[in-house]
């Protein structure tokens, strides 16, 4: 009895582990993507409803890259992040700059309905030319990799490492470099930082570009493991606001905890039900409810600051 109490328990923490480090894997994407819609935030003072639209770009980038053009899958990635990020930035230009110009009655209402007809535009754009079906393209790496008695998918560890470099490499550019700091400065104060010398067009180009790249950089890196199609990007857009709501608002370093906290609640909460196909039924609640639990605790956020009113 006792031998093979030990063996189911070791077989538990095993499943127990395995979906921790899932939890951290798809954490790392979700985080990404936030982390991304944060930035276009806390600089733009937007919501961008056309996000989810940035990684369904990505991923077909990557598609067309991989697929098509014979690009090899470890510097597709970075293509489509760089193709993203023009894109990004283009969309910023002609769109979205009227708003901090004074060029558009009720700004609030203009950047949601602009943000959601790109989304509409790009999705059914996106039906057009590749039509309703999913299309994969080679992972970075295939196959699986082996810890001990663990085992995990070798295109997922693979992406989540890229993922891990490209925001480490985010974080870089935003507290060490001159355009990075610019783009914290307008986020604080818009004007302040005009005075100051700071280009607060240029800044506001370059963060909506970083935002839609780290989009794309997590469709690219998604699209292998999860099927790249013209809806592929609602839900991550779903959870990305979910995400950034959880760590406050126009943080940065909440986008990136609270996006590990709620992949690794997702998937811990799946070994709560014993038949898997209720389990994965119900993961998209989890993560909900933990939002509103935090809510109700923390207004502001995991990592948010209070208003302060006068």
């Amino acid at each position: 009895m006792s031998i093979h109490t030990g063996v189911a328990t070791k077989v538990g923490l095993v499943a127990l582990t395995e979906q921790v480090i899932n939890g951290l894997i798809i954490g790392v994407f979700y985080a990404l993507s936030a982390l991304g819609l944060a930035i276009i935030f806390g600089v733009l003072r937007i919501v961008n409803f056309a996000h989810g639209e940035l990684y369904m770009a990505g991923g077909f980038a990557y598609y067309v890259l991989v697929s098509l053009l014979g690009v090899p899958p470890i510097a597709a990635v970075p293509l489509a992040a760089a193709l993203l990020f023009a894109f990004g930035m283009a969309i910023e230009a002609t769109i979205i700059r009227p708003i901090h110009q004074g060029k558009v009655e009720r700004a609030d209402e203009y950047a949601i309905m602009i943000t959601f007809g790109l989304a509409i535009l790009l999705q059914n754009l996106a039906l057009a030319v590749f039509g309703p079906w999913t299309k994969r393209a080679d992972a970075v790496i295939s196959g699986r990799v082996t810890f001990g008695e663990l085992i995990v998918s070798g295109d997922r560890l693979a992406a989540s490492g890229i993922g891990i470099l490209l925001i480490l490499c985010v974080l870089y550019v935003l507290h060490r470099t001159w355009a990075g700091k610019a783009m914290r400065a307008v986020s604080q104060d818009r004007a302040t930082a005009a005075v100051l010398g700071v280009n607060s067009k240029r800044a506001s180009m370059m963060a909506f570009g970083v935002g839609a790249a780290l989009a794309g950089a997590a469709g690219a890196l998604m699209g292998p493991v999860f099927l790249v199609h013209p809806g592929m990007g609602v839900i991550p857009a779903i959870k990305a606001y979910v995400v950034i709501v959880l760590g406050g608002l126009g943080s940065l370093w909440g986008a990136i905890l609270g996006a590990l906290i709620l992949g690794v609640v997702e998937n811990l909460a799946t070994v709560l039900i014993p038949d898997t196909t209720r389990a994965l039924a119900y993961k998209d609640a989890y993560g909900l409810g933990l939002l509103v639990l935090v809510l109700l605790v923390r207004p502001q956020g995991l990592f948010g600051e209070k208003e302060r009113r006068s």
